[in-house]
């Protein structure tokens, strides 16, 4: 009988919580809009990051609330006023981003086109300085700007959701980006009981509550012109640690 309406009550929460998140998203999205029309770049850029930034932190705050989520996010705020830095955590889930970008005021990240064509999301994100991620050309040269002014750049390296753990094989572009801004490479790691919103999850399946995270900060590498060896290592360190 117990376990009965723990059930009803575990899925009625997580598709709260899934509405929930799409309120949020639209709370915003819709005045960003509006704002991103007549607010010069230095003023609307870090406004929409923080309105972003607060509402994952809410949004995770009410999680643990309910007591479906558990995590420990304050490693990350080590990281909060290292201006100019390339970050780079694995991806197992959708939900890393909201993780890292819930503690970090000024990161950029590269979006892809999906998400800035979204309605939910898509504004908040252009005036945030979101980096779409389209030509390969046009976006290394606009993340290693963006890192050259004193922004973080968020960019999963492994390219999308790991599919076989404990991760993908790199992408180059984090470390071309690096060098090209002169700028550090941190790495996180981020760890989870759960495959919840990874590669081939049904995003309309209910997971196995409470979702454990685990996010710790990893080692910093510096910027080097052997961009080959640069992906070689951070992919050896992931593989040693994760």
């Amino acid at each position: 009988m117990f376990g009965w309406i723990r059930r009803v009550r575990e899925y009625f929460l997580f598709y709260g919580l899934l509405f929930l998140f799409a309120c949020l998203s639209l709370a915003w999205s819709l005045p960003a809009a509006l704002l991103d029309l007549v607010l010069p770049r230095r003023l609307g850029g870090p406004l929409s990051r923080f309105m972003i930034k607060s509402g994952f932190r809410w949004y995770l705050a009410v999680m643990r609330a309910c007591g479906i989520l558990k995590c420990d996010l304050s490693a990350l705020d080590a990281l909060r006023d290292d201006a100019g830095l390339v970050i780079c955590p694995n991806h197992p889930s959708l939900l890393d981003a909201v993780l890292v970008i819930s503690r970090l005021p000024q990161v950029v990240c590269i979006a892809k086109a999906k998400v800035y064509d979204n309605l939910l999301l898509g504004s908040g994100a252009r005036m945030a300085g979101y980096i779409r991620n389209d030509a390969p050309s046009s976006l290394v040269k606009a993340a290693a700007n963006e890192v050259r002014g004193g922004c973080q750049l968020l960019i999963f390296p492994e390219g999308t959701r790991t599919e076989r753990p404990p991760i993908n094989a790199l992408k180059g572009g984090f470390a071309l980006i690096a060098k090209i801004a002169g700028v550090p490479v941190q790495t996180i790691l981020i760890e989870s009981n759960s495959r919840f919103l990874g590669k081939g999850w049904d995003f309309f399946r209910k997971p196995e509550f409470p979702l454990v995270y685990k996010v710790r900060l990893g080692r910093r590498f510096e910027p080097t012109a052997d961009v080959r060896g640069l992906v070689r290592n951070l992919e050896s360190y992931y593989r040693s640690e994760l």
